[in-house]
């Protein structure tokens, strides 16, 4: 969502972010609507003073005898009635068209955005760690998962159909503990508050984060119109949405281990077997609330928190800052880590680390206030991967696999594991 005084002011700025995303001019359209949005504001307003004028005038002119003028007088505060009520219809239509139009376009981005058609735009920012060498020929992890008997796509696709799967037993247990560890990591000592909240919301929560209206295509609703969260960013997103922060209280960090859902539209033919894209996964989320000052910092904070589980973990990994043909709707900028598959020879996104600015917030209409000052602003919001569980659970897998298919389990998760520090078929 957009400023629509910023729009007015910078309009070559606006379309110029626009052509960035690949997206046509709009500035025209949109201050077209704006100027007639506002003419048919100014027409209702004086519409209203002149009936309020004329009512007042009604009784004095009856007191003063003169019937005449108080009949003219009474046609006339009637027409205005029925003026301003087809003024309010045709304001609140027209405002409804801007708001859709500015509900459908993408955030601008920073200017140290990269610019880039798709994923090969991408910067390389930053690599951690060596990449496991082995002396056999390595597995990816559905193979390992399968042949250990503990991974089960065929049970899952008779219970649920295609992009499902069934754990069971070791594997059911180390993607337990591999969410468990993310979350006391990040509650002991990344500083974020632990929340659990619905994976069922409102259509408003989905406008509010960007998912709604352009990408409901990708989302779950049920028969009661509610929406399965596709991340729980847009719970902890919208947790203050309508409301006025404090600006000492800020920056709020949350974290969230939730059940997410994507009906994956568009990727038919990608990563169709294993557990790289499914309907129904794990994911750790991170979500920062912050003054605009503290925001860029936020960003590298997160994502180095994010970082840090695959570093406990021992999974080598890649940082990357996305080009503009690749970063999502609302971000301004992104970090995507990336960690190393042995199996598929190259590196998977893991987590993705955005910075929003005040295009959420404005969506939501979250603001702060200053201390000791009246006049309020709209916040920025920030979220991340922190990470996906099923994800690094494929990495660990593959990472961690042995001669005889076996999987060793990483020093960090053996506290969760009950003992299990190897799991054999």
């Amino acid at each position: 969502m957009f400023d629509l005084k910023f729009i007015r002011e910078n309009p070559d700025a606006f379309d110029a972010g626009m052509k960035r995303r690949g997206e046509e001019p709009k500035s025209a359209e949109i201050l077209a609507l704006d100027v007639e949005h506002r003419a048919f504001a100014t027409e209702a307003q004086t519409a209203q003073a002149r009936r309020n004028e004329a009512s007042k005038l009604i009784g004095k002119a009856k007191a003063q005898g003169n019937e005449d003028e108080a009949q003219a007088l009474m046609a006339e505060v009637a027409a205005l009635k029925t003026r301003l009520a087809t003024l309010a219809d045709d304001e609140r239509e027209l405002g409804e068209k801007l708001n859709t139009l500015l509900m459908s376009l993408p955030n601008l981005m920073y200017d140290d955005v990269p610019d880039g058609a798709d994923e090969d735009g991408n910067e390389e920012v930053r690599t951690w760690g060596a990449m496991p060498k082995f002396d056999f020929d390595v597995k990816e992890h559905f193979d390992l998962g399968e042949s250990l008997g503990l991974m089960d796509f065929e049970r899952a696709a008779k219970l649920s159909g295609s992009r499902f799967v069934v754990l069971r037993g070791g594997l059911a247990r180390l993607e337990r503990a591999i969410g468990q560890f993310m979350i006391d990591l990040h509650t002991s000592e990344n500083g974020y508050e632990e929340v659990f909240a619905p994976a069922m919301v409102r259509d408003t929560a989905l406008y509010g984060t960007g998912q709604l209206p352009k990408f409901g295509e990708d989302a779950f609703q049920t028969n009661t119109g509610h929406w399965l969260i596709p991340t729980s960013e847009v719970t902890l997103t919208n947790f203050h949405s309508g409301e006025i922060l404090d600006d000492a209280k800020l920056p709020i960090r949350f974290t969230s281990l939730s059940q997410c859902f994507r009906a994956e539209a568009g990727s038919a033919g990608r990563d169709t077997r294993g557990m790289i894209r499914q309907h129904q996964f794990e994911k750790v989320e991170l979500v920062s609330i912050t003054t605009p000052e503290q925001s860029d910092e936020e960003l590298e904070r997160k994502t180095l928190c994010a970082e840090e589980v695959l570093k406990r973990l021992h999974l080598p990994y890649r940082v990357v800052k996305l080009c503009a043909g690749d970063i999502g709707f609302g971000a301004r900028r992104t970090y995507d880590i990336e960690v190393w598959l042995p199996g598929q020879d190259r590196f998977r996104e893991i987590s993705s680390c955005s910075v929003m600015g005040d295009f959420q917030a404005r969506r939501m209409k979250m603001r702060c206030r200053p201390k000791g000052e009246k006049k309020t602003r709209f916040v920025h919001t920030l979220n991340g991967s922190g990470l996906a569980v099923g994800r690094t659970l494929v990495a660990v897998m593959e990472n961690y696999q042995q001669a005889d298919g076996s999987i060793r389990v990483p020093d960090v998760l053996h506290p969760y594991m009950g003992g299990l520090n190897v799991i054999g078929a």
